[in-house]
């Protein structure tokens, strides 16, 4: 039994590796959570942009802001860019969805290696401490 507080040192090791990665990997999902939310936000924005336009006649005047100054812009090629950015941020939303998804099932298999550490090194311990 020379050689198990070698194993059980070893595993602790492992097991702190284990915690460290699970632990990225949580903030990984955090990240993403944050991201996903700014996305969203910006796509609602986008959606009542969309809304608000759909609602001007044809002659009405439109307007960008570029840096400090409002620049005259046609009704149609407005639409057409705001429909392009709802495109874009919701193909990003489906994107981080799909990584969310990868994440959270990376976390759940990395909870599942530190669990079963953790009983292998209680067992060993246990096991030690008897007579």
């Amino acid at each position: 039994m020379a050689s198990s507080p070698a194993v059980v040192r070893e595993l602790q090791r492992d097991l702190e590796n284990q915690a460290n990665a699970l632990s990225k990997i949580q903030k990984d999902i955090a990240k993403n959570h944050q991201v996903r939310k700014q996305y969203t936000i910006q796509l609602g924005e986008n959606e009542l942009v969309l809304k608000e336009l759909e609602l001007l006649k044809e002659d009405s005047n439109v307007y960008k802001l570029i840096g400090p100054v409002l620049v005259k812009q046609d009704l149609a090629e407005a639409n057409a860019n705001v429909r392009k950015r709802i495109e874009y941020i919701s193909a990003e939303l489906k994107r981080l969805d799909g990584t969310l998804q990868d994440l959270e099932d990376k976390q759940n298999s990395k909870k599942e290696s530190v669990l079963k550490l953790q009983q292998k090194i209680q067992t060993l311990q246990a096991g030690k401490s008897k007579p």
